[in-house]
């Protein structure tokens, strides 16, 4: 059945192709930058001291959205950013790599996109767009997963949650290499390989070989900035050393009233708190500081460069005349990584195997391996309590930009958005209609609502304030009413209770109000229980901890893959041991 799928699309884009040139010319180009990890007030528009010009210009000339939202996990958010389906209903509910294994196989956690899910590439093929992929897709593994086989016509493709920035090279020990495709086959890196400048030139490379062709573009770019590891060149990342001297906790803070003087938050909120257990910069000792700020210093450098060839890209797009009648959308697939893989047994060691080095001097540069940890991702993450990995607003809020064709200069909105929102925003945008059939085969309705009309000033909000929006990721889940949130962040840095929070007066869920309003409590837990039977949202075990299954789901895979060779080992083993007792002492006597 998915193989068939797979021809059905390619027969779908080959007529596409057929359309007529001038009824192509009559659509906007529309360009999808999803960079990794990326947390709330990150961008210079957003009010940090990191430099993105580019990124800033766009905003500047369409509309910042300071309410939008994704899942806390990456995959489940590139799910919903391709299909505008639900993650759970599009298969894919929760991290492949770190499913429980009771989860594993049951149709929320396929660990690839669901078959009756269409993406937002697909459709714009099947209308007449050319459409390109590049950067990280992890959303399946097979050759009926790739891109190619939702709708990319080109398409260069890392099939992980990440990979080393500098080589073709993994970047944990649950994966055995980095791997890339082209067109979904397996492919190799230049020699002078840096993600961020390769994903933009192959990108360019894709729009000028097929420019002739008279017909308007979709082109992907998921950057792997500021995946762990952060690596940078060294030119930007000497710009940022001694920025973060003084630590994140001023970070937290300068973030925070920069967001609030932007008029991005409401006055008079009060900071996110920083999750219990954490780190005092003040109890480091000066090496450790010096160590830290440089790490920092390296995510800051990465981001700039992302931003630095997105200008390259702008440039070559105005340059071709293509610029003004391109439609720009960039945001971030969750909050900032905390994640010190240092802290597990034994990666120290795989480090050193692998060729990773952590050394000061080098730190972000080729061989080297680097990260900001929960502290400093708490300060990326401000003033949102949280980080990736947990369904506080640390975690799920996250930039959000469209600008271009169309767009109005609207500044900002605080109108409550969602990634499900962006696929039917961009057939909107487009003039495609979400049909609910595909290929001759019914497919899944959208759940995200377009955008278009807040877009153009046309409306200031898209949900009613009794429309239900529900999460859940990993144990971690929320559900979003009005002005009110019910949210339950799971171990290790949560409590696994739910609590309920007014996000319009306190967006960094410093005051629960379960005990003061407990009929709304109550409402919300019904409508949340009602969306997680109704997408399939599973329970997780006791005990869950994402991280630690990430190597327990390895083993096992590795064990089911391999049993054949254990047992003729163990066999061979025995065998050997039995003749050793059975002959061993004729031998002996020989």
């Amino acid at each position: 059945m998915r193989v068939l799928q797979v021809v059905k699309t390619a027969l779908v884009l080959w007529l596409a192709a057929l359309l007529p040139a001038a009824a192509q010319e009559a659509r906007p180009n529309i360009v999808l930058i999803l960079a990794d990890d990326v947390g709330f007030s990150d961008f210079g528009a957003y009010g940090s001291e990191i430099s993105t010009p580019n990124i800033d210009a766009l905003a500047a000339r369409g509309t910042l959205f300071s309410n939008f939202h994704a899942s806390p996990i990456c995959a489940p958010s590139r799910a919903m950013l391709m299909t505008g389906v639900d993650s759970h209903l599009a298969g894919i509910g929760n991290l492949p790599e770190s499913a429980p294994p009771e989860h594993r196989g049951q149709p929320g956690y396929l660990g690839r996109l669901a078959d009756d899910v269409v993406t937002v590439a697909s459709r714009l093929g099947a209308a007449g767009y050319r459409t390109t992929m590049t950067g990280k897709w992890h959303l399946g593994h097979d050759e009926t997963s790739l891109p190619p086989a939702h709708g990319f016509a080109r398409s260069f493709a890392l099939d992980a949650s990440g990979a080393d920035n500098w080589e073709k090279k993994t970047y944990l020990p649950i994966y055995d290499d980095a791997p890339w495709y082209e067109d979904g086959k397996p492919a190799n890196l230049p020699d002078d390989f840096y993600s961020s400048r390769f994903l933009v030139d192959k990108t360019i490379e894709y729009l000028e070989e097929s420019k002739d062709q008279g017909r308007p573009f979709f082109s992907y770019v998921a950057f792997q900035a500021v995946h762990i590891p952060v690596q940078a060149p060294r030119e930007f990342i000497e710009k940022y050393e001694g920025v973060y001297d003084e630590g994140w906790d001023a970070l937290r803070e300068a973030r925070f009233l920069a967001v609030i003087e932007r008029g991005l938050l409401p006055d008079g909120m009060a900071l996110g708190a920083m999750p219990e257990g954490l780190r005092d910069w003040n109890e480091r000792s000066e090496e450790e500081k010096r160590f830290l700020a440089k790490s920092m210093a390296v995510n800051a450098a990465m981001l700039e460069a992302m931003d630095f060839h997105i200008g390259r890209l702008v440039d070559y797009l105005k340059e071709t005349g293509q610029y003004d009648n391109t439609v720009f959308i960039v945001l971030s697939d969750n909050g900032p990584e905390p994640g010190d893989p240092t802290a597990t047994p034994g990666f120290s060691q795989w480090l050193w195997w692998t060729g990773y080095a952590r050394d000061y001097e080098t730190l972000g540069e080729k061989g080297s391996y680097a990260f900001i940890g929960p502290e400093f991702a708490s300060a990326a993450a401000s003033p949102g309590a949280f980080f990736k990995m947990q369904a506080g607003e640390g975690g799920l809020r996250v930039p959000l930009i469209v600008a271009g064709r169309g767009i109005a200069r609207e500044g900002t909105t605080s109108a409550f958005s969602y990634i499900t929102d962006i696929a039917p925003t961009i057939l909107d945008l487009a003039g495609v209609a979400a049909t609910p059939d595909f290929g001759g085969a019914p497919v899944r309705e959208m759940t995200g609502r377009s955008l278009a009309a807040l877009l153009r000033g046309d409306a200031g909000r898209v949900r009613g304030e009794t429309e239900a929006v529900g999460i859940e990721a990993a144990g971690n889940a929320a559900l979003f009413r009005g002005d009110h949130k019910l949210v339950r962040n799971a171990r290790p840095y949560g409590d696994g209770q739910w609590y309920l929070h007014d996000l319009a007066r306190d967006p960094g869920e410093t005051r629960d109000l379960s005990e003061a309003e407990p009929a709304l409590l109550a409402e919300m837990m019904a409508e949340y229980e009602a969306y997680a039977a109704r997408v399939g949202a599973l329970e997780v075990p006791d005990g869950y901890d994402q991280t630690a299954q990430l190597t327990t789901n390895r083993v096992n895979d590795q064990l089911a893959e391999k049993w054949p060779v254990l047992v003729l080992i163990v066999l061979a083993l025995g065998g050997l041991v039995w003749a050793g007792i059975r002959f061993g002492p004729r031998l002996w006597r020989g």
